[in-house]
């Protein structure tokens, strides 16, 4: 890619993102989630989940430089980083987002920083809830702008919605929280983590909460683009019974799965919690896969016996 090029990816003008700009949405969704999860709690001034706070602020730390690197490398040519704060263009969410995610991981780190140095008394508790709340605020809005990126481009049926803002924080919260307690448990299984069983449950069962929300957001996206029958009735069908069929019909069961794990007591053993969290994981990696293959796959240009339908992606050559 270095020496040729983006057209090393396969991808073209008519879909020019692909799995790099499908794991940035998903690297920072995990991330936004952590610091939620993280920060909720003390911004309310409510019981959290035990010892959990920092794991979720690491985990949101590292998902963000996970997220930025995926942007760097989707330019191509990252020796040109620099080009985008000298031209940049403040009219364009994707600049939003660019200067989000360089102030939200400053601030994760030094939300992380502020809670070490509340437990040696070094920042006061008021302070702490300030930054707490301040971060809670910026976790909102990373993903929000990363769905703004999406949903104010009116040329794709899938992404122009009002709900992606909010259906991209529900995801957030699925994943994030799922990643914090894989996190949790293994950190707790190697020693380093005391962590009590009921405070695994709790999150567990916010797991579950949020994944609910986040199917609720999908059945009422699903019902808008395919009850009119417009345009919109050819992404449903993609979805269901067409090449997406594998990543919808995957999300479902995986999001089925994780919530009946997280709700029937007699399931909630520690292993089985975390096989819930790598599904509600993986649940959110289908959606984004959708998400991103999906709008580009009704073509929104005239260009008759060129485009044909589900060939603008060339899915079953290079999704596969």
């Amino acid at each position: 890619q270095m020496s040729g090029g983006m057209i090393q990816t396969a991808m073209r003008n008519l879909d020019s993102w692909g799995l790099y700009i499908t794991m940035f949405m998903f690297f920072v969704g995990l991330s936004a989630g952590g610091l939620i999860i993280s920060s909720v709690p003390k911004a309310f001034g409510i019981k959290g989940f035990g010892g959990i706070s920092k794991v979720a602020v690491m985990t949101s730390i590292a998902a963000t430089v996970g997220a930025i690197g995926f942007v760097v490398v989707d330019m191509g040519q990252p020796f040109r980083v620099w080009e985008l704060f000298v031209y940049s263009n403040l009219g364009s969410p994707l600049m939003w987002d660019i200067i989000v995610l360089m102030v939200y991981l400053i601030l994760s780190c030094v939300y992380l920083w502020a809670q070490i140095a509340a437990e040696k008394g070094k920042v006061s508790h008021t302070a702490l809830r300030v930054i707490s709340v301040v971060a809670l605020v910026c976790a909102v809005m990373v993903h929000s702008v990363t769905a703004w990126i999406f949903g104010l481009q009116q040329s794709h049926e899938m992404w122009h919605t009002a709900l992606l803002a909010p259906w991209f924080v529900s995801s957030a919260l699925v994943c994030g929280t799922g990643l914090v307690i894989c996190a949790a448990v293994a950190l707790r299984a190697a020693g380093y983590l005391k962590w009590e069983q009921a405070d695994l449950v709790k999150l567990a069962k916010l797991l579950a909460v949020f994944l609910l929300v986040d199917l609720y957001f999908f059945g009422c996206d699903l019902l808008t683009e395919g009850f009119p029958a417009a345009s919109g009735a050819e992404i449903v069908t993609m979805l269901v019974s067409g090449p997406l069929a594998p990543f919808f019909w995957g999300e479902v069961m995986l999001s089925v799965a994780a919530i009946v794990i997280c709700v029937v007591p007699q399931l909630r053993t520690t292993p089985l919690m975390a096989a819930a969290g790598i599904a509600a994981i993986l649940a959110i990696f289908c959606k984004r896969v959708q998400l991103l293959v999906g709008g580009f796959q009704v073509a929104n240009i005239d260009w008759p016996a060129v485009l044909t339908p589900y060939t603008v992606t060339d899915w079953e050559g290079n999704m596969a």
